[in-house]
């Protein structure tokens, strides 16, 4: 059995992109993707040897898209994100790089034809209902290859696309913030830590670096001594957010976990420098079981959000000077990659509309996926 399969990059993330017709052809329910994507990506070996996978947290993601014409929006996609060394492929989350690709994708495959000079892609994530939005410079209705716009954590080029987020809130728990609560006390490995519990962008839990004892003055170690209490606080959070009961499996994905530490001269993970006046807070999160070498776009918007929250351990780290309450808010993150800046846009009444990002992408291959065994059908 083959599986066809677009390769892009899309910001700091690799994704396979699968049109839903060829999926169907193989599989049928979700669990029948997920079983079919473990086999195509080679997910029981930690290194995805026997499959197309990257074996890294960022480069082991797919999406399949549906075509959507006369819908909601111009597509509709189902991230996943799948497992290394586990045959597990988690879909309760979504992916802004990928939407980045995917909306590159829809414009060069004909999903959305062109406009006279840009072209607004409207993607709507079927994991957690979230509407996304990308926007490609097409002069003279012209689909772009190729283009010259990097992000912070590559230095490749790629086509420009600006990134957003249409009301991200509450779209898996059902508020931005789950427990009612701009700030919790959940246990990590045994200890109390100080956490905010947001569902922007992607349900996340951000801890203050100095609680757990995380100096982010660098940002090239593995954390690998803080990493089971940052698992543990995932698994804490997860619980109180309703994302899981009591007795289910912790989740590796979500929600995403990230301690926070107000700005200050920090060195990248490629060791440059970065200068304290240069961001308004610094953040490390985790990706699956791994530190993540950027920043997730869905982190970013959980940040920016909850940065606006008074009282969130996002917002006690910003600098006193940050007023999240005069027009737009722009916030430059600080992570192991550099300096990214979201943009949270608000109404005249000033109500959140909308997280912004610039971002870029790039196809890199199209190839017919050989598959080891079939996908054994549900009943």
């Amino acid at each position: 059995m083959q599986l066809r399969g677009h390769w892009y990059r899309g910001g700091t993330s690799k994704c396979w992109i699968f049109d839903a017709e060829d999926v169907s052809r193989h599989a049928s329910t979700y669990e029948e993707i997920g079983s079919l994507l473990a086999d195509a990506f080679g997910a029981a070996d930690a290194r995805q040897l026997d499959g197309v996978g990257g074996g890294t947290s960022t480069t082991s993601k797919a999406a399949v898209v549906w075509a959507t014409p006369g819908g909601p929006a111009d597509l509709d996609y189902l991230f996943a994100q799948v497992g290394i060394g586990d045959s597990k492929v988690e879909l309760g989350s979504n992916c802004g790089n990928c939407a980045t690709a995917i909306a590159l994708y829809a414009v060069q495959s004909g999903i959305v034809s062109p406009g006279e000079d840009t072209t607004r892609v409207s993607m709507r994530n079927l994991n957690t209902g979230a509407v996304l939005g990308g926007t490609i410079a097409t002069p003279g209705r012209r689909v772009p290859t190729s283009g010259h716009a990097t992000v912070p954590g590559s230095s490749a080029p790629g086509v420009p696309v600006g990134l957003s987020f249409r009301a991200p809130w509450g779209q898996t728990t059902g508020a931005l913030l789950p427990t009612g609560s701009p700030s919790d006390e959940i246990a990590a490995n045994g200890c109390g830590v100080t956490a905010t519990l947001v569902d922007a962008g992607a349900p996340a839990v951000l801890i203050p670096a100095e609680e757990i004892g995380v100096d982010l003055s660098s940002m090239s170690d593995n954390l690998s001594e803080h990493l089971s209490q940052l698992i543990d606080a995932r698994a804490s959070a997860g619980l109180a957010m309703g994302l899981r009961k009591p007795g289910d499996p912790p989740q590796n994905a979500v929600p995403k976990v990230g301690i926070v530490a107000p700005p200050g001269d920090y060195t990248a993970a490629d060791g440059t420098r970065i200068a304290a006046d240069s961001h308004d807070l610094r953040v490390r999160m985790l990706s699956m079981l791994a530190p993540h070498p950027a920043i997730g776009l869905t982190s970013a918007v959980a940040v920016s959000l909850a940065a606006a929250l008074p009282g969130s351990v996002v917002a006690k780290a910003l600098p006193p000077a940050h007023d999240a309450h005069s027009g737009p808010l722009l916030l430059r993150i600080g992570t192991p990659a550099g300096v990214i800046t979201t943009e949270v846009v608000t109404d005249d009444a000033g109500n959140v509309i909308e997280v912004a990002l610039r971002r870029a992408a790039r196809h890199l291959a199209v190839a017919d996926i050989d598959l080891a065994r079939p996908v054994p059908q549900t009943a």
